[in-house]
């Protein structure tokens, strides 16, 4: 019936004049007609559909009464944040257990030596040898309890998982060791724990290990498991200083061979003592229950779920150091869905080709490997025509995300995008930044370029990993989101830096399930992070912006981040640099968005020609601070005192500028008592601070 009224339709006078005209084209041309008709029509069918998101984009957190400004997520439908997902997750190790029964028992661990594929072991073979671990610490004397320690000193690969999961199927606590912290703050988290036995994967560090006890240094350490092969020396320089050395393999088979029912954890146990970088003194162990965790997964996951579906045929690639909670939060994730976690070969200069043999459907990144994957990408793009085409296709992609479209199928990422995505593998679907700020301009282009959902964090070790996340849908950059669904968060005056909550901006304060419960045997230290009510300080500076997420405006303390995560205390810095003989004042600066430290010295007048002249130097105060290869002298002399102080490479400097007048009161760069006022420094010396940084490649 429709069709014949159609066809009447059509029949009517007032359309005869247009088919007359209709008969007198050209077949070609009708046969064009036609061809784009049905181009067009399928254009309409296929084309992509814009992603729904979440919330409100316009309004994505809402003010909880009674809370002096504080916002939760709009996504929950009541005050009350959120505890647990699913009702059989509430530990760790309920979230392996899971994984085990949703992937069917598919991969679950992967491996690879250079220039081969990935070797993966199953969900129930990691669950076996994760029971032998743990059984074998009892057999060794150890207790099944949330009071039981062991530390775990290695590069990311499948033993850590397996090692964590073997404590968490008996309420033990795992206490992550790593290189970046020095060896004079590993002896001290052994000390500070109590650690009796540590797992390392290499005979490297069970030496440095050896060194410690028989210096005395850490007298408590008895045993030492080794992941990779070693020879017998290892093994009689424990006898001879009383430590006991075992291999990986046989400490599994002691285990299998003692076999014990596994002692799960409740959700309020601790799981992991999470040691973080510190900027002055010794780490402090942020206290990290099984809750803790396992609500800030479900957090991320009731953000990610309508558009990610994680499953099991997904994968992630693990090179993010898992002793951070930002990886340990990335794993639990995937561990929770049934998929599968490659390992990178513990190369970071191999990543790339890590990537390309895995394929990793997620992919956590942080802002230093941001930076450089969009570096290399415009640093090819060598000509101004190769510069318009990518910034042309970029924005045309931009243009999609803004109405919401994901994808990685246009005309654009076929003839322009597609090889950078075939750099990460050609399957990544998912990512998140996080640990520092990122460039918003890296960030959109990435997102527009990689084709997939791409988010950012925030948050810390002591709310586990996140309390903020954007939300697929919202692909506007500068800000880290709104509360995620575990997390209260409110800002609080922060007077002296003229930040005021009633305006909006204040100290970023948090409180909900995913909160540190303290730092271990620091209650002094507690109290300054956790107040009386629950909050944790956080000393960062945030403002709402108008749609309900967070925008990080500033540090409350002289303390700040640098591209790749680390905190930077410079004056401690300065207060080394000012050792060197010629310098008489010294600015230390860093970004958030770069990767390295630059510095501002002024010479001393006094002393700066005398040392000079023993370098090979002459001329004039102002001559000489004009010659780069003096100014080069200062700057190796400083790096030395720094490295005799013991400062970490990402705390030293690597250029200066070199400034004749002094800092003082007088021009506005030194507080009546002396101090340096850094914001008035940084706005002094922006010229060349930008400089420094345009010109300086590491």
């Amino acid at each position: 019936m429709q069709a014949q009224g159609l066809f009447r339709y059509f029949r009517m006078p007032e359309f005869g004049v247009f088919r007359q005209y209709m008969r007198t084209l050209p077949t070609n041309t009708l046969m064009g007609f036609g061809a784009f008709a049905a181009l067009t029509t399928f254009w309409y069918a296929t084309r992509p559909k814009a992603l729904k998101p979440p919330c409100d984009l316009s309004m994505q957190s809402v003010e909880v009464e009674g809370t002096d400004g504080a916002r939760r997520s709009a996504m929950l439908d009541s005050d009350e944040p959120l505890l647990f997902l699913y009702d059989d997750v509430t530990t760790l190790y309920e979230t392996f257990q899971r994984g085990v029964q949703v992937s069917n028992n598919g991969p679950c661990l992967g491996s690879r030596k250079p220039n081969q594929p990935y070797e993966w072991i199953s969900y129930k073979e990691v669950a076996d040898k994760a029971e032998c671990v743990g059984s074998a610490l009892l057999q060794k004397g150890y207790r099944a309890s949330p009071d039981q320690y062991f530390g775990i000193f290695s590069q990311n690969r499948p033993e850590w998982v397996i090692i964590q999961q073997g404590c968490y199927a008996y309420s033990m606590v795992v206490v992550p060791l790593y290189d970046t912290l020095g060896n004079e703050a590993i002896i001290y988290i052994i000390n500070k724990a109590e650690l009796s036995l540590v797992f390392v994967d290499k005979p490297e560090k069970a030496n440095l290990m050896l060194e410690s006890v028989e210096n005395n240094l850490t007298p408590g350490l008895k045993t030492i498991i080794i992941m990779d092969p070693f020879d017998s020396d290892v093994m009689e320089r424990g006898k001879k200083c009383g430590v006991e050395i075992m291999s990986m393999k046989a400490f599994e088979d002691l285990g299998r061979a003692n076999r014990r029912k596994p002692k799960p954890p409740s959700p309020g146990d601790l799981a992991v003592i999470c040691f973080t970088s510190g900027t002055t003194g010794n780490p402090k162990g942020a206290l990290i229950t099984h809750q803790n965790v396992v609500n800030n997964c479900s957090a991320f996951v009731k953000v990610t779920e309508k558009a990610l579906h994680l499953n099991s045929s997904d994968s992630h690639i693990s090179y993010l150091p898992l002793a951070h909670m930002y990886e340990q939060l990335m794993l639990s994730v995937i561990l929770c869905h049934g998929a599968k976690i490659g390992f990178f070969q513990g190369d970071i200069r191999l990543l790339m080709d890590d990537l390309k043999m895995l394929q990793p459907t997620i992919f956590p990144a942080v802002p230093r490997l941001l930076n450089r994957i969009f570096d290399r990408i415009f640093g090819q793009a060598n000509t101004t025509m190769k510069r318009w085409i990518l910034d042309f296709a970029s924005k045309r992609k931009e243009a999609e995300l803004r109405s919401g479209i994901i994808r990685n199928n246009s005309l654009w990422d076929k003839i322009i995008f597609n090889k950078i995505q075939a750099s990460l593998g050609g399957k990544v679907r998912f990512m998140v930044t996080g640990a520092a700020p990122v460039s918003a301009t890296v960030l959109t282009f990435l997102r527009a370029a990689l084709g997939c959902h791409f988010l950012e964090g925030y948050g810390q070790t002591e709310c586990t990993a996140g309390c903020c996340l954007t939300v697929p849908g919202d692909w506007t950059a500068g800000h880290v989101g709104a509360p995620m669904p575990c997390s209260l968060v409110k800002l609080v005056d922060v007077e002296e830096m003229n930040y005021l909550a009633a305006k909006g901006e204040g100290e970023i304060c948090v409180k909900g399930p995913n909160v540190f419960k303290g730092y271990l045997k620091e209650p002094a230290k507690t109290a300054e992070a956790l107040d009386k009510d629950g909050w944790l300080h956080t000393g960062d500076i945030g403002k709402w912006l108008p749609n309900g997420t967070l925008k990080i405006i500033d540090r409350k303390k002289h303390i700040f981040k640098l591209a790749q995560g680390e905190y930077i205390a410079p004056e401690k810095i300065e207060n080394i640099y000012l050792r060197s003989e010629p310098v008489a004042q010294v600015f230390v600066h860093g970004e958030s968005l770069q990767a390295f430290l630059v510095a501002i010295v002024v010479p001393d007048v006094e002393t700066l020609t005398s040392w000079a002249k023993k370098k090979g130097f002459s001329g004039s105060h102002a001559d000489l601070c004009k010659n780069k290869d003096v100014k080069k002298m200062i700057l190796e002399d400083m790096v030395r005192l720094g490295k005799e102080a013991g400062l970490k490479s990402f705390e030293q400097v690597k250029g200066i500028a070199l400034h004749l007048e002094l800092f003082s009161v007088e021009n506005g760069l030194l507080t009546p008592t002396m101090k340096a006022k850094r914001p008035e420094l940084q706005k002094y010396f922006r010229s060349q601070i930008d400089e420094l940084y345009s010109t300086i490649k590491i």
